[in-house]
């Protein structure tokens, strides 16, 4: 596990007004809003159509529909005539019309994006890479969070999607999708449905390194904040968590907590965890809210990060560079995570066969916010 530091109407041509738009224009100009009548606002400028680009290219609108319905139909145009329609195209400001085309083709042009937590700060980084793939693919993304099983069906059959991305799942989440329709599971269990591709990240990996990171400090007893939620991807850092513990003989103190009732709750548990007469020195939490959570307790308590209190964390969003000290972490790389989702089911829709993806692998990122252990706690 390496360490890292840190449809088209006859108008004028495009771009000239109507004349009658113009003398609205003029004779509306300098006058407040106040004062102007209704309907004496001036006209707006017309679109540039496919007419448009067909005339200045020199070709046919049949051959610019070509070119903008997709990568096989444009095929059967040379590259030379396809590059002068998209610099006429690019020269006008043409964006093609896609509803017409997405109708013949039975499409909508948009995918759902589902995570679990709209305000969960690694799922924006998850959508980042997710907006970037999709929009190479000529595809628009929602998303939405607080969905189950059911609604994910519904969502699927009412053809509003051409297909789903279904981010870190619990098992209340998860149930029989139709058979036909296109989905992506993304840090989640593989076994889920293996006709389907899923996408995971190496989060064993990443816990590992942190429990080890805190024992060659000299850790003897650490203290965790886990996610009271039953996601495939908490499961899989308990248990290497556990593991981890075993082989290096640590002792652990253990409390869970819900990571949807973000700062103040892990602020409350970990209190809990600082108050106790045993507290542990160390601390690992399940993401980086968490951790933000325990930097406010042991404040309020009196002790110091990293002098008295090591704190590891995981996802590595932009909080973690901004706590005072910054935060050592664990990165999971979301954009990744949302590049390969989206791809993978970019693929599908075009009716490839997709390979399976290696889990995505992760990085303890190293800052100030842990420390040697010292002989006895400091409380002040």
């Amino acid at each position: 596990m390496p360490a890292t530091r840190d449809s088209e109407p006859s108008e004028p041509s495009a771009g000239q007004p109507s004349s009658e738009g113009a003398s609205v224009e003029a004779a509306s100009a300098g006058q407040p809003p106040s004062e102007r009548a209704l309907g004496t606002w001036p006209a707006p400028v017309r679109r540039p159509t496919g007419r448009d680009v067909a005339r200045l290219a020199g070709v046919s609108q049949a051959t610019v529909s070509l070119v903008f319905s997709g990568a096989e139909a444009g095929r059967r145009v040379s590259e030379a005539t396809r590059e002068r329609v998209r610099e006429a195209a690019r020269s006008l400001g043409y964006r093609p019309q896609a509803a017409g085309r997405q109708l013949r083709l039975g499409r909508s042009g948009m995918i759902l994006l589902a995570v679990p937590n709209l305000q969960g700060p690694f799922f924006g980084r998850v959508l980042e890479g997710v907006h970037e793939e999709a929009g190479r693919n000529g595809l628009a993304v929602v998303v939405s969070s607080g969905w189950g099983s059911a609604t994910l069906a519904e969502a699927a059959t009412a053809g509003r999607f051409d297909g789903l991305l279904i981010c870190s799942p619990d098992d209340s989440q998860l149930g029989e999708l139709p058979v036909d329709t296109p989905a992506v599971f993304l840090d989640a269990d593989p076994g889920t449905d293996r006709a389907r591709p899923t996408v995971e990240l190496d989060v064993a990996g990443g816990m590992r390194a942190a429990v080890e990171h805190l024992a060659a400090l000299g850790h003897r007893r650490i203290g965790r904040l886990r996610s009271s939620h039953s996601a495939y991807t908490f499961r899989v850092r308990q248990a290497a968590f556990e593991q981890a513990v075993r082989e290096l003989d640590l002792d652990v103190v253990e409390l869970g907590v819900s990571l949807n009732d973000g700062h103040r709750a892990a602020r409350t548990v970990a209190g809990r965890l600082l108050e106790r007469t045993d507290r542990p020195r160390a601390v690992i939490c399940d993401d980086d809210v968490v951790a933000s959570g325990v930097y406010q307790a042991a404040a309020e308590r009196g002790l110091r990060v990293p002098e008295d209190l090591s704190v590891v964390g995981m996802d590595n969003v932009a909080v973690a560079a901004l706590l005072a000290p910054p935060l050592t972490t664990v990165d999971l790389p979301g954009e990744e995570l949302g590049r390969a989702g989206a791809a993978a089911l970019a693929a599908l829709l075009r009716g490839e066969r997709v390979a399976p993806v290696a889990p995505l692998a992760t990085s303890l990122v190293l800052r100030s916010s842990t420390a040697p252990a010292g002989t006895a706690p400091t409380w002040r």
